[in-house]
C-alpha cells in the first residue's frame, strides 16, 4: 500500500511577506554590519534562522486569549490562570513571571549564586554561563564526552556524565554548589536531549550531595518528545505524563517562553520551595516588576498559558521535529557534516569540517554564518568561538571542541520549500568553502561579545 503523505497539522491563516535582496546587496548588507548577522535588519534577511526564540507563529486560540488579558497591576486573572496552568503541567506551584528568560536567570541566579561558586550543567548557554561569570562563579561543564562528537549517533547526547558530576561535588568546598543545572534540551551540545534516566539519575546524586537541581527548560516539551520516542517505556505515555515525571525529580526551574511557550515574549521561574520563592521575590521586585505580572502584560501571560498546553501536544510536537529531521537528512545527503542525531529546535552545521582551511582563531562558524547569508539570504548564528568568550581569568580566546553554525527554525513559520532553499544555500558555499577567509575582531565586548563584535576579513 502506498505510504499517505505527510501534512501539518495546522493550516495557514496570516502570511508575511518576505523579500530577498540580490547577492551584491547582501555582501554590502553584512559588510556594514560588520560581518555580525545579528547587526543585520530583519527586512534585509529572507529566511531567519538567528534563533527559534520569540519567533514562531501564535495559533487562533493563543490570540484570542490575549483579547481577555486582564491588565490588572496586582492580582491580574491572566497570572493565576498561567500559575494554574504551570503547576498542572509541572508540579509547580510557585510562579515568578519575567519578561524572558535571561531575566528568570538573572532573578534566580541573583537569590543563589555568589562569587566564587561552582555551577555544574551539561553545557551552559550563552545567558546561563554569562550570568554565572559576571557573578565571578564558574560554569563546570559535565556533559557526556560524546556530545563533543558531532558524528556519533547516540539518542541522548545532552547527558551529564554522573562521574564528572560527583567528582565536583567531591573537588570543591560543600558550600560553593549549591545546585546543579541541567538544560533541556542542551543547546549549545547540538539542541541534544537528556534522557528521563539520566535526569532521575542527576536528581538521586545532587539528593545525595544536598544540592538543588534545575531544569532550564526552554525546550522542555521537545525534550518530552524525544523521550517519547527514543526511551524505552515511554512509547505508550503521553506528553504531558513524561512532562510532569520530568519536572518531579527537581526543584524548579527558569524558563523562556519564546521557544517551548510559543509566545513572542515572556519567561518565568517555577518553584517547589516556598522559602526559596520569597528569596526571589525580591528582586523580582527590582528588577522585573510586581509579582503578579513581573515585566508581561496579562495578554503575554494569557498567550503563554494557551502556549504551553499546546507545545505539550504529540501532533504539534511530531511535525515540529519532523522540520529538523527534514533538513538534516537533506544536508547529510548533500555531504555536509552536522551534528547527529538531529535535535530538536535546530540543525547545526559542523563548521570545523565545512571549512577546514579557516583555524579556529579565525572563527569558521562565524564566517559560514556570513557565507551562507552572502549566498542564499538565510541568516543563522555561531555557537563557537565567539560565543564562547575569552576566559574570564586569562582573557583568552576559549576553544570549544564543537564550532557549529545553528540553523533554528522558527515554530509553526516556515515550509519545506525553506528549507530546500537553505540546503542549496550550504550547497552553494561547499563549492567554494577553499576561497572563503577568515574574520578578525574590530569591536568585542567583554561578555557575550557575540551579540555586538564587529569583525573584519583576514
Amino acid at each position: 500500500m502506498e505510504t499517505r503523505p505527510y501534512a501539518e497539522p495546522y493550516k495557514i491563516k496570516v502570511v508575511e511577506e518576505i523579500k530577498l535582496n540580490t547577492k551584491e546587496e547582501r555582501e554590502q548588507k553584512i559588510k556594514e554590519a560588520g560581518y555580525n548577522l545579528f547587526n543585520l535588519k530583519s527586512e534585509d534577511v529572507f529566511i531567519d534562522l538567528l534563533t527559534d526564540s520569540g519567533t514562531g507563529a501564535m495559533s487562533d486560540n493563543q490570540w484570542s486569549a490575549i483579547m481577555k488579558g486582564d491588565e490588572s497591576y496586582a492580582g491580574s486573572k491572566s497570572f493565576f490562570e498561567l500559575q494554574k496552568t504551570i503547576n498542572t503541567l509541572l508540579g509547580m506551584p510557585y510562579l515568578i513571571p519575567t519578561h524572558q528568560g535571561r531575566a528568570a536567570e538573572n532573578v534566580l541566579f541573583s537569590a543563589l549564586i555568589k562569587k566564587d561558586d561552582v555551577i555544574p550543567g551539561n553545557t551552559h548557554f550563552d545567558t546561563t554561563k554569562g550570568h554565572i561569570e559576571h557573578r565571578q562563579a564558574v560554569a563546570l561543564d559535565c556533559t557526556v564526552d560524546e556530545a563533543f562528537d558531532p558524528e556519533i549517533e547516540l539518542p541522548f547526547k545532552g547527558n551529564i556524565d554522573l562521574a564528572k558530576l560527583e567528582k565536583a561535588f567531591n573537588d570543591y568546598p560543600k558550600d560553593k554548589i549549591k545546585f546543579t543545572n541541567l538544560t533541556i534540551t542542551c543547546n549549545s551540545g547540538g539542541g541534544q536531549p537528556v534522557s528521563m534516566k539520566n535526569i532521575k539519575e542527576v536528581s538521586e546524586l545532587c539528593k545525595k550531595y544536598d544540592k538543588m537541581l534545575f531544569f532550564d527548560a526552554a525546550r522542555f516539551a521537545e525534550n518530552a518528545y524525544f523521550i517519547k520516542v527514543r526511551e524505552e517505556g515511554y512509547q505508550d505515555k503521553t506528553i504531558k505524563e513524561i512532562v510532569r515525571e520530568m519536572f518531579s525529580y527537581v526543584d524548579g526551574c527558569t524558563m523562556s517562553s519564546k521557544k517551548d511557550g510559543l509566545v513572542n515574549i515572556g519567561g518565568f521561574i517555577a518553584l517547589k520551595s516556598e522559602e526559596l520563592y520569597r528569596q526571589c521575590s525580591v528582586y523580582e521586585i527590582m528588577f522585573e516588576g510586581y509579582l503578579t505580572y513581573g515585566g508581561l502584560a496579562g495578554r503575554d501571560m494569557a498567550a503563554l498559558a494557551v502556549g504551553l498546553n499546546e507545545s505539550t501536544e504529540y501532533d504539534y510536537l511530531h511535525s515540529r521535529i519532523r522540520q529538523m529531521q527534514y533538513l538534516g537528512d537533506k544536508l547529510v545527503e548533500a555531504g555536509i557534516s552536522i551534528v547527529r542525531p538531529v535535535g530538536g529546535h535546530a540543525v547545526y552545521v559542523d563548521a570545523k569540517s565545512f571549512l577546514p582551511n579557516i583555524p579556529q582563531s579565525e572563527f569558521p562558524a562565524q564566517v559560514l554564518g556570513v557565507e551562507l547569508y552572502i549566498e542564499a539570504g538565510v541568516r543563522g548564528v555561531e555557537v563557537g568561538v565567539v560565543l564562547a568568550d575569552r576566559d574570564p581569568v586569562t582573557r583568552e580566546n576559549r576553544f570549544p571542541k564543537l564550532d557549529l553554525l545553528r540553523l533554528a527554525i522558527p515554530r509553526r513559520v516556515y515550509t519545506d520549500n525553506h528549507l530546500d532553499v537553505i540546503v542549496w544555500g550550504l550547497k552553494q558555499v561547499h563549492k567554494r568553502r577553499n576561497e572563503c577567509r577568515g574574520l578578525k575582531f574590530t569591536y568585542e565586548a567583554p561578555i557575550m561579545r557575540h551579540f555586538t563584535a564587529r569583525f573584519e576579513r583576514v
